[in-house]
């Protein structure tokens, strides 16, 4: 099938859940497409008993949806750069001991912690696995992702600091997150024998350090191009510009791409929008990347229901998946409980800190994106399941409940006090 041809059913079925969803369920949006293309996969599932070449057909059409390419190379830059260009940077800099260690120390903690536990985890399932390998897991499903909860947050009444706390650490551990990533996967290919780690250290800092400078320049590339002119027609083409052509730049440089639109996003969304553009522009800006925010989260959530036809459930696995639900949320409470503890010599916390940052923080499509990245040498089918049923867990249930258990913390500190 032709790529115009698949974007144009992705589209219309995202479109078809929306409505529906908007009209009848009323979910959050990402919530409720997500759980509309689950649905239709049980349906598709079941009719394929009835007419087997329907399911073959659309099983086909799913699989030549390469989906760590539309996501990872494609929609991840868009959807940093639209999440980034609406926080407050002096927000940011007010709170940026806790975001940044939230999005560093926090990956890497739980990271460890995921890995070890399924190092020991596995010889129970007869599945042993090198301990690098584990770890490669941790670094893929660590990243948290709430966009599908953050207006759920919102409506519930968290504190203004919290919530730009959760927004910034979802911004840059993604970047920070695949740059891990890749360090692992370099030491998991190399083998035993053939560790390199200067060359691993020497692709952290390429990717990170690469990554942060692209932005920059983008950002302040952008700045002046948009001040320089009053017509906003060209402007929001610059800004797309920017997003196309930067992403497309870090691949041939070979740095983070993520980091570069973080920063980039965060550069526009400040200095540009507000020394740069007029009012009209402004207002055109945020209503272009709103629109384009929200279309590309319901076909990402609607691609992540429709995985389900085409992933290779095993009864061992889906096991694993299930008590893997147990240890990653564990684990996201220790990699922020921790740092916690010593942030507070700092700075200040609300007592419902700790269980918003861990209900809330949602696994999304990057962790599923990154375990198909996955070879089946490095046990690519099986991490992928477990991934699977970790994030679905994640905002099925999380997603649907954070709103209530947020309300419910808030009430608890007013009594408290």
């Amino acid at each position: 099938m032709h790529l115009y041809d698949a974007l144009a059913i992705l589209t219309v079925l995202a479109a078809l859940f929306g409505y529906f969803n908007h009209r009848f369920i009323r979910l959050p949006d990402t919530i409720g497409i997500m759980l509309m293309s689950l649905v239709a996969s049980l349906a598709i599932i079941a009719i394929g008993y009835i007419q087997p070449r329907i399911f073959q057909d659309i099983t086909r059409f799913v699989r030549s949806i390469d989906f760590y390419t539309i996501l990872v190379r494609v929609m991840l830059s868009f959807l940093l750069f639209a999440g980034a260009i609406h926080l407050d940077a002096n927000e940011l800099r007010r709170l940026r001991v806790p975001i940044l260690t939230f999005s560093t120390l926090s990956v890497l903690l739980s990271t460890a912690f995921i890995g070890i536990m399924l190092y020991l985890l596995c010889p129970l399932f007869n599945q042993p696995l090198p301990l690098v390998y584990c770890l490669l897991f941790g670094a893929l499903i660590s990243p948290t992702d709430p966009i599908a909860v953050l207006s759920i947050l919102r409506k519930a009444g968290i504190p203004r600091s919290l919530e730009v706390k959760i927004t910034g650490e979802s911004l840059f551990n993604d970047g920070v997150a695949i740059v891990l990533f890749l360090c692992i996967y370099e030491l998991a290919i190399a083998g035993s024998g053939d560790l390199r780690v200067m060359h691993v250290l020497g692709l952290f800092l390429r990717q990170a350090g690469g990554g942060v400078a692209l932005g920059l320049a983008l950002g302040y590339a952008g700045f002046f191009l948009l001040r320089s002119i009053d017509y906003y027609q060209v402007e929001v083409m610059i800004t797309l510009a920017i997003v196309m052509g930067g992403s497309m730049l870090a691949g041939i440089l070979d740095i983070s791409s993520p980091l570069a639109m973080v920063i980039a996003g965060l550069i526009t969304g400040n200095k540009s929008r507000r020394f740069g553009m007029s009012d009209l522009t402004r207002d055109y800006l945020d209503k272009f990347w709103g629109v384009v925010d929200n279309m590309l989260n319901a076909v990402l959530f609607l691609l992540l229901g429709f995985e389900m036809l085409v992933i290779p459930f095993r009864p061992s696995w889906l096991l694993l998946g299930c008590i893997a639900i147990a240890v990653v949320l564990i684990a996201r409470w220790l990699s922020v409980w921790l740092p916690i503890q010593w942030l507070r010599l700092r700075t200040g916390f609300q007592k419902n800190t700790v269980g918003i940052l861990t209900w809330g923080g949602l696994r999304g499509g990057l962790s599923v994106a990154l375990a198909l990245s996955l070879p089946d040498g490095l046990h690519g089918d099986m991490f992928l399941v477990i991934t699977y049923i970790i994030v679905l867990f994640s905002i099925v249930v999380q997603g649907l409940t954070i709103g209530r258990f947020a309300a419910s913390s808030r009430k608890q500190v007013k009594h408290a006090q």
